[in-house]
């Protein structure tokens, strides 16, 4: 497999559904994307708590060496304003590197952060973001693990300023600048343009960002494409649309995407674990 790194230094497209645990993550490795996105915002959901910042960095990184170790792509996590001061960064980085990570993003929202997408962000300021982003460069332990620098500044201090902080982070280290919610596609354009290294845009549904199609983002220059809100949605809305089903018909409902038993135990890597332990090799109904 290759690393993150390699996928980006080929110029190959890595385009990554958001995931939220090892049943997600693996589902998105199945249908044959090249990455993984853990979301924080879905992290924060499965654990009971809106995308407030109320999830901790031991939260955090214990999901995520979950997932890393659940597939065989390249995880991308989010990592928040890095979960404190400069030092916390530092640890953080260290702590998601050591669980499998192939790269996280830190963003330059004050504390407590809200989704990209929410209304009336607070950024820090463009100096203390740099300074941060130097900090978890020098903090990653191997060549591999990449660090992304995500602005909000664009719903703040306007989209000029963000491409600004864009580019010093790229001076400061990073390896991929993420700018969030460019509100036109003229905007989503200039990013790569203008920011003159490597750039991941965020694909949020019925988000602040205009739709988009994969293959014109990767012809307007991004590295990467994430789909945070792709699996959580979905989990969300089916979910009720099933178990509101089952209460007005009385009985099971089919599913949407039925499978069966077999097919449940097979997605949950039930096959790799029976070629280890051939007694677990029995037969379901």
């Amino acid at each position: 497999m290759a690393s993150l790194r390699q996928m980006i230094a080929n110029k190959e497209f890595v385009l990554a559904p958001g995931a939220y645990d090892c049943l997600t993550a693996g589902a998105a490795q199945r249908a044959g994307f090249n990455a993984v996105y853990m979301t924080g915002a879905g992290v924060s959901a499965s654990h009971g708590y809106p995308d407030f910042g109320l999830i901790t960095m031991t939260e955090m990184v214990t999901v995520a060496g979950r997932m890393a170790a659940s597939v065989d792509v390249p995880l991308i996590a989010d990592a928040d304003s890095g979960f404190g001061s400069e030092l916390n960064t530092a640890r953080a980085v260290r702590a998601y590197e050591r669980a499998g990570v192939a790269a996280i993003h830190i963003e330059d929202q004050t504390f407590p952060k809200k989704c990209g997408h929410f209304e009336n962000k607070t950024i820090v300021p463009a100096e203390d973001f740099v300074a941060k982003i130097r900090t978890a460069c020098k903090a990653r332990e191997t060549p591999d693990f990449m660090i992304i620098a995500r602005t909000d500044a664009r719903a703040v201090e306007g989209f000029n300023a963000a491409i600004e902080r864009g580019k010093r982070a790229a001076d400061a280290g990073a390896d991929i600048i993420f700018v969030e919610a460019p509100q036109t596609l003229e905007e989503m354009a200039a990013v790569p343009e203008r920011i003159g290294a490597p750039c991941l845009l965020n694909v949020v549904w019925r988000g602040k960002t205009p739709e988009i199609d994969f293959e014109t983002a990767a012809e307007l220059g991004y590295s990467i494409v994430i789909l945070p809100s792709i699996l959580l949605k979905s989990v969300m809305g089916m979910s009720m649309e099933i178990l509101n089903a089952a209460k007005t018909i009385g009985r099971h409902p089919v599913p949407p995407g039925d499978i069966g038993i077999k097919e449940g135990v097979a997605i949950a890597s039930g096959a790799e674990w029976r070629t280890i332990n051939a007694a677990l090799d029995v037969p379901l109904a």
